[in-house]
């Protein structure tokens, strides 16, 4: 139907199929659509996840917590490949019941503790190991408000932009518009803030950057939605250095390659320090 003829009835129905791309993984109703339990490894840690930028912030922080010395940290990284419904079994409704990457079971702990959406998971790993976030309470605070707008501003790039500029069936001006002005609103946002400081939050890397990076690094690079030169990414000068700093980190250039099915030689799964070697 086109844009201009659509009008919304008065009760939405689902039609299945209807969305374009990745419209076989949505649905209006939450819970397992099959039985399967899920892989556990030796590891402390239990990642289920795909690498997508949500689940490359995690392992870029687990990551950057071994390359600390912290060996605790060692983990499994599972693959789920959402394309296929991984994400609808029931092992992994048990550990999200939101049905969506990354999700995190530790069992270090008794009962092990499921961790999930992806700032959570940053937070959590951060207070567990007293890492990569600022002790003083400004820092703290600081760290984390960068934290949350990462979370608040993410759906506009993903769900709101790359939908409409890269997957949805068909290509319409009005959403595009709406979600490309707001998106170069929010790469302001960070130039301005990077204009006085080395990193999101202050002179200190923190969790902040390793939410942020994997979406606005990755989009000013050109690595999510091809739209670096649509948007003009290129105009965000403390954004682009910053991106370089980040993804020169050893730490960033292992995490983010860990289960990304779609790579030149794929690490489909990590088990071990040397799948990544």
């Amino acid at each position: 139907m086109s844009q201009s003829n659509y009008t919304p009835p008065k009760v939405w129905v689902w039609e299945e199929g209807n969305g374009g791309q990745f419209a076989n993984i949505n649905r209006p109703i939450a819970g397992a659509t099959h039985e399967k339990v899920l892989p556990v490894g030796e590891h402390p840690l239990q990642l289920y996840s795909l690498g997508t930028p949500n689940g490359v912030k995690v392992t870029i922080m687990l990551e950057e917590l071994l390359a600390k010395g912290i060996s605790e940290a060692e983990y499994n990284a599972h693959l789920i490949r959402i394309g296929e419904g991984d994400q609808f079994s029931s092992g992994f409704v048990e550990v999200n019941p939101n049905s969506k990457i990354p999700a995190l079971l530790d069992k270090s702990v008794n009962p092990p503790l499921r961790v999930f959406e992806s700032g959570s998971i940053l937070l959590y790993l951060a207070e567990k190991f007293d890492a990569f976030i600022p002790k003083d309470l400004a820092g703290r605070t600081e760290c984390l408000n960068w934290l949350f707008w990462q979370m608040g501003a993410g759906p506009i790039l993903g769900g709101g932009f790359g939908h409409f500029y890269a997957y949805a069936p068909e290509k319409y001006e009005y959403p595009i518009n709406r979600f490309a002005m707001e998106v170069k609103r929010q790469l302001d946002v960070l130039d301005r803030q990077l204009a006085e400081n080395t990193y999101i939050a202050g002179e200190e890397y923190t969790i902040a950057d390793m939410a942020i990076w994997p979406w606005y690094g990755a989009l000013v690079n050109n690595d999510v939605y091809e739209a670096a030169e649509f948007l003009d990414t290129k105009s965000y000068k403390n954004v682009q250095r910053w991106a370089k700093l980040v993804r020169e980190r050893p730490a960033v250039q292992r995490g983010r390659k860990v289960n990304r099915p779609w790579d030149d030689n794929p690490v489909l799964e990590r088990h071990s320090a040397s799948d990544l070697d």
